[in-house]
């Protein structure tokens, strides 16, 4: 990796502050308990952190509705204590890159607040409004993605609002010329604090049609939210978004060697290439290919397969779970019929493997299960209003266990803002530390071996081998040829080499003679030249 492009390649671990550490003791997580974990994170080998939102917020959806994009909610501390985290993490040798959600504010916002007064206002158009139909209906069909319409009635514009998520989260007019400067404020606030990029979300959804088209039908019948009933074709994805990202890419670069990874809800292939492609656009942008169901090593390869690789391509950014999805141990480990301590490090292993910039959730260096939270903990609001068709997303949010006590050493307050699941106590850190083989131990291992082989780390690509149990792919580098080799299938399986390779890391395969024996749901990392 190049010293203008450390994250290319780069690991990139993702902290949600509201349950990965609680300094004050209320049961929530906080910005003095990230610091105070740094040294942990550090240890791991990862590039940097990925801190998910903590500004001025009601929490309705948990930071991601904010009120004021220049404040640190109280609940995670001041100024001074995120400052006093981006020195310690820079002390470190850690970037840190912050969540920035432009494409909606809070209701609370005093931009809002001002924009629904009236239409004659100095932010009257800073929010999307539009007029009811002759019948007083919403304006259009679209759905928003928390369950209903995506327009909520305002009686004193008399007009409605556009939310793509909830009522409670109106959608910014990136069509004003206002909005688009106040954005770009922001966005030069936290880079003279000293942050090393943004990761941005749902940026495909920042422009909306400018006539207020319906969205055509999916044709995905009875869902559990209607949402999924349309193709969203005209609430995002948006040509005019990509004019306001090269402003974004400007701002970002004239602050010197800073990175924006965008978010892309649902996104595909096409959309992350257009969203990366050139100088001018993110610098990389991850879909949900791989935070969804199972998707076979067919589908793997053939997304992966995608990526062109000249100068001027998009760059791509993978990740495997999320605060926003099922774990990944539990996701893909039920599908397959593999337990999650195999599953596990097997998923990391192919995590650890891919061409692009990876993102590692807090808690999959140690194998996590998704937890299981009742109705009555639920705080999510897309399980509460989902339920019981989704359970929404608390399960990947619970506490970080540290240790195997009653509160995994979250806290030491009397309860937590979400329940600890007993069987992630089992999986704590401090455990997982004292055993040789533990999975926070391979995962170490695995980041270790990405960032020494030039291969790993930034080199081509090239499936040689997909079926739907068995993924065989070459990254190639400076004259190195890494072979990575994934078993997916509850059958054992086999790989004949002219001339036995060296072995740089195995879950548990062995070699009789120059045949690889691959046990089921194993993986081998392969040095071939």
């Amino acid at each position: 990796m190049t010293a203008t492009k450390w994250w290319r390649g780069a690991v990139l671990y993702q902290i949600y502050p509201r349950s990965f550490m609680d300094a004050n003791g209320d049961g929530i997580g906080d910005l003095k308990g990230v610091t105070s974990k740094l040294d942990y994170v550090k240890q791991l080998g990862v590039d940097g952190i990925w801190l998910s939102p903590f500004f001025k917020s009601p929490m309705r959806d948990f930071g991601y509705d904010v009120s004021d994009y220049r404040a640190v909610d109280p609940m995670f501390g001041s100024m001074q204590d995120f400052e006093a985290l981006l020195k310690a993490a820079h002390d470190r040798d850690l970037k840190v890159i912050i969540d920035q959600v432009w494409s909606h504010t809070s209701s609370d916002n005093e931009w809002f607040q001002q924009s629904r007064q009236d239409g004659q206002n100095e932010k009257s158009d800073w929010y999307v409004w539009a007029d009811p139909k002759p019948d007083g209906s919403p304006p259009n069909n679209w759905q928003a993605w928390f369950g209903g319409p995506a327009w909520t009635w305002e009686p004193r514009r008399r007009q409605y609002f556009l939310h793509n998520f909830l009522p409670t989260q109106p959608d910014l007019n990136f069509r004003s010329d206002a909005v688009r400067a106040a954005i770009l404020d922001v966005a030069r606030f936290w880079l003279q604090l000293g942050v090393d990029g943004f990761r941005l979300d749902v940026v495909n959804y920042f422009v909306h049609d400018a006539a207020l088209r319906d969205n055509p039908p999916s044709g995905v019948q009875a869902p559990a939210l209607p949402r999924d009933m349309q193709i969203h074709q005209f609430n995002s994805n948006q040509p005019e978004t990509l004019d306001f990202v090269a402003k974004i890419r400007e701002r970002v670069d004239g602050h010197g060697d800073n990175m924006t990874v965008g978010e892309l809800a649902p996104g595909s292939y096409s959309l992350m290439a257009e969203y990366t492609q050139g100088q001018q656009r993110l610098h990389t942008a991850y879909s949900f290919d791989f935070l969804a169901a199972w998707p076979g090593g067919e589908k793997i390869a053939a997304v992966l397969n995608q990526w062109r690789e000249g100068p001027d391509d998009g760059w791509p950014s993978w990740a495997f779970s999320n605060h926003d999805v099922r774990r990944v141990a539990t996701r893909w480990g039920e599908a397959l019929g593999c337990p999650a301590p195999r599953a596990a490090p097997l998923f990391m292993a192919l995590l650890m493997s891919l061409r692009g910039t990876i993102f590692l959730y807090q808690g999959e260096e140690l194998g996590l299960p998704e937890a299981d939270v009742p109705f009555e903990k639920l705080q999510d609001p897309w399980g509460i209003n989902g339920w019981p068709a989704t359970k929404g997303r608390d399960g990947c949010r619970t506490p970080m266990p540290w240790k195997d006590e009653t509160l995994a050493g979250f806290s030491k307050s009397k309860d937590t803002w979400l329940p600890v699941d007993a069987r992630q106590r089992l999986l704590a850190a401090d455990k997982q530390e004292k055993l040789a083989e533990s999975m926070l131990h391979t995962t170490r291992s695995l980041i270790a071996l990405r960032k020494e082989s030039p291969a790993l780390g930034a080199g081509s690509f090239r499936v040689v081998l997909a079926s739907d149990n068995l993924l065989v792919f070459d990254r190639e580098q400076e004259g190195e040829r890494i072979q990575c080799v994934f078993n997916f299938g509850a059958s054992e399986t086999s790989r004949v080499y002219d001339v036995k390779p060296a072995v740089l890391w195995t879950s548990d395969p062995v070699f009789s003679g120059s045949n690889l024996i691959l046990p089921p749901f194993s993986a081998a990392i392969l040095k071939l030249t």
